[in-house]
């Protein structure tokens, strides 16, 4: 599934979550293996819960950091695509 900045996100609920120093470790229950996230991707992790598109993480991201928007969304894009892959986080079609 290709995912856009209208697809719809939402952290899995087979993941744990926990902050240490300001990055994160995820675990995925079902596999037993466990992923960090620096502090960017940290930040990311806790928007995906409470902004379900792509387009509105990018929009508080841009509010937050000094970066060039095209660059952010394909950033963004590419971080949501290998969290999915490794089924961090659960994908919705966007309503297109």
């Amino acid at each position: 599934m290709t995912i856009t900045l209208d697809t719809r996100l939402a952290p899995s609920r087979d993941t744990v979550y926990r902050e240490l120093d300001g990055e994160a470790v995820i675990l995925h229950l079902e596999s037993g293996q466990y992923y960090g996230l620096d502090p960017l991707g940290t930040r990311i992790w806790e928007l995906i819960g409470g902004h379900p598109r792509p387009r509105d993480i990018a929009a508080v991201l841009l509010d937050e950091y000094d970066v060039d928007a095209e660059r952010l969304a394909s950033d963004l894009l590419a971080l949501l695509t290998r969290l999915a892959e490794r089924r961090l986080i659960d994908v919705e079609p966007s309503d297109e």
